[in-house]
Formats: structure tokens, sequence, C-alpha cells
């Protein structure tokens, strides 16, 4: 691993499924550039790649919910992070809630935030959405529970190759 990629990974974040709908289709991927950026009102920032498929979802459906991993679902990384839309469908076969938007979320998340978009911006490579947060909670009963870290992942997402060589 170079530098620059170990720098990097020094960021603290943790590791999140965000599922999107346009109302007939429905997708989900791995994502770890969650970030609250208000509290007033509560916003949260989603750093996505456009030529994603989920992009134009979010986009059309105008929202997008986050599912906390917990620190024992690596799978749910790995399944959601290294399958695309276009191979499979992903979201078969998992247990899904509905939040009040009715965007689905993962049942057995730590925790999950329903969005609903407020504002896009370009951001090199990929483009920041700004959510306001309309709902969400604590599903986890374990008091116990805590969220997967990003550094945990190692190279789940196949990041490093992406980084600049120093």
């Amino acid at each position: 691993m170079n530098e620059v990629v170990a720098l990097f990974r020094k960021i603290s974040l943790g590791v999140y499924v965000i599922a999107v709908s346009d109302g007939r289709t429905q997708d989900a991927f791995t994502a770890a550039s969650i970030t609250q950026v208000s509290y007033e009102p509560l916003l949260l920032s989603l750093a996505i790649n456009p030529e994603h498929a989920s992009y134009k979802l979010l986009l059309a459906g105008k929202g997008w919910t986050v599912s906390v991993l917990r620190d024992d679902q690596m799978e749910w990384a790995r399944r959601f992070g290294v399958r695309s839309l276009r191979d499979s469908d992903k979201i078969q076969g998992v247990r899904w809630a509905r939040a009040n938007s009715q965007l689905p979320f993962l049942e057995q998340a730590l925790a999950y935030f329903d969005c609903r978009l407020e504002a896009e911006y370009p951001a090199g490579d990929h483009r920041v959405v700004l959510g306001r947060v309309i709902g969400g909670a604590v599903m986890a009963s374990d008091a116990g529970s805590k969220p997967l870290l990003y550094a945990d992942t190692g190279d789940l997402d196949q990041s490093a190759a992406l980084y600049p060589r120093h």
C-alpha cells in the first residue's frame, strides 16, 4: 500500500448501504462518504459517482436511505460494494423495510437515515448530494453493537488503485 493510500485510510469513516429508487427500479451500494453537514436543518452529504446506475435513480427518486452497518456485517459491505445493478439484482434475497419516504433500508442495520435530496454539487470525479434527514432510527437492540469502520474493510472497494502514486 503506498503512502497516500495509508494516509487516507486514517480518516475515520463508517460503512453504509445507500438505497435509492425511482419508483420502479431500486438499487443499493456501499459508501463510506457520508457526513453530517448541518444541525438546522439536519443535512447529510453523500459523495456518489455520476457514472453509477444508482446516481440516476437517486436523482429521479429525489432521495435515499442510509443503512449504518454493524461491525459484524462485512458481508453486506461486500455484497453491495462489489456488484453492480448492471450485473445482477443485488437487492433480491435481502430483508428490507420501508422508510416513511417509501425508500428501502436494511432491516438488520445498526441504524438508518431517510434523506430527501436538497442540492447537488460537482466534486471532481464524483457529485456531492445533500439530503435533509426526514426520518431514521437506531435499529440494533444490542447496546454493544458498533458501526463497521471503513479502515476495517481493507481494500474491499479496490480504491487503492484510484489514488495518485507519489
